[in-house]
């Protein structure tokens, strides 16, 4: 199995010229977006830039701490990334500029994106998706039950400064979170920029609400939406979409499919699966139903109680859920003493409608597949 890092073995001598931008060039360029690239790359006073090159030399420097500015890294595999894209000729002559990060924990918004010039007379924007930690996937759960989150208001203020600031057709792309406000901002862009734009990539992205899927914006750029999701996806299967998946192939299991750094590649493509995994459409059917089931207002009680629950609980990292479920469970049951009376009833009553839905789609589960 091949991933990102063989891919830029293959192609990592070719520019964008030789071969044109494609799903995998998505992928890395929607990592890229998570480093802290603060004071490394400039925002909009330079369209000019700085060299991927460059870039990632200044950032492995501060990486390891040798100008007494030691920075860290969100994956484990960052710091191999870096050191390949500025040794890339495919990569390294490329471009960043427009850098913005954004963090308002008053007003719930976690916002980073970044232009490439990928000189083949385009650019790519890519918008930042949500880190592991429990606070950062705050503004995840806001979507369940916000028709619209500050992040998809800044994303479309962001994508129309970039427009105006260079020529060419633009391709966006995002993942986790930053699929999402990839799209919305292509949605409710003007038309003029609605029309450069050539493709929007959603990377194991959650959807939106009833009345951004039926928006006329939406209906203008649909066709140019590509969506992956692993076959064990649960964060991309979550809210409603209004375009079609697109299965890939991971080497890990669970929520760790998540990881971009996982997902299998060819030369030129992503490695796509007939369906998804018979527990993901479980889960996916489960938490659709459930979740309109739940008005607004009960959403966002029960969405504020289990973010103070796992906060209490002292999670650090949502793949800590995942590491023993009798520890996570124990954690959780001790963190329930710090929550009021009233909480705890609504927090049970909820969780009791969610199993109700597990039940009714358990038949799910039992399909017998070849």
């Amino acid at each position: 199995m091949a991933n990102l890092f063989d891919y830029l073995n293959w192609r990592g001598d070719l520019d964008f010229k030789a071969s044109p931008l494609n799903p995998v060039d998505n992928i890395i360029f929607s990592q890229l977006s998570y480093l802290t690239l603060d004071g490394i790359v400039p925002g909009f006073e330079d369209k000019e830039g700085i060299s991927i090159e460059l870039a990632m030399k200044i950032f492995n420097e501060k990486l390891i701490g040798s100008d007494g500015m030691k920075l860290t890294s969100i994956f484990k595999d960052d710091p191999k990334l870096i050191y390949v894209l500025g040794n890339s000729k495919r990569f390294g002559n490329c471009h960043l500029f427009g850098f913005v990060n954004h963090v308002d924990t008053n007003r719930e918004i976690q916002f980073s994106a970044l232009g490439v010039h990928t000189n083949d007379g385009g650019c790519f924007i890519a918008f930042r998706g949500t880190d592991s930690s429990i606070i950062g996937w705050k503004e995840n759960f806001n979507m369940s039950f916000k028709e619209i989150i500050p992040s998809q208001i800044e994303a479309v203020a962001y994508l129309e400064k970039i427009a105006s600031m260079i020529k060419g057709p633009l391709r966006i792309g995002g993942h986790s979170k930053g699929g999402n406000p990839a799209i919305y901002a292509a949605s409710h862009c003007s038309k003029k920029i609605q029309k450069r734009i050539t493709v929007i990539y959603s990377n194991d992205s959650p959807g939106f609400h009833d009345k951004v899927i039926s928006s006329a914006g939406f209906a203008a750029i649909k066709d140019r939406i590509r969506s992956y999701v692993p076959q064990a996806s649960v964060i991309g299967m979550v809210l409603k979409q209004g375009y079609d998946n697109t299965v890939i192939r991971s080497s890990q299991s669970g929520l760790l499919q998540h990881d971009l750094y996982s997902w299998d590649v060819t030369y030129n493509d992503l490695i796509h699966l007939n369906k998804s995994t018979i527990g993901s459409r479980f889960i996916n059917k489960t938490l659709r139903e459930w979740m309109e089931n739940l008005d607004t207002e009960r959403s966002e009680q029960f969405i504020e109680a289990m973010y103070h629950i796992f906060s209490s609980a002292d999670f650090k990292s949502i793949y800590e859920l995942e590491v023993s479920w009798f520890a996570t469970a124990s954690r959780i049951i001790k963190s329930l003493s710090h929550i009021d009376l009233p909480t705890r009833r609504l927090i049970r009553k909820i969780l009791i409608e969610l199993f109700r839905s597990a039940g009714r789609n358990i038949d799910t589960l039992l399909t017998n597949e070849k």
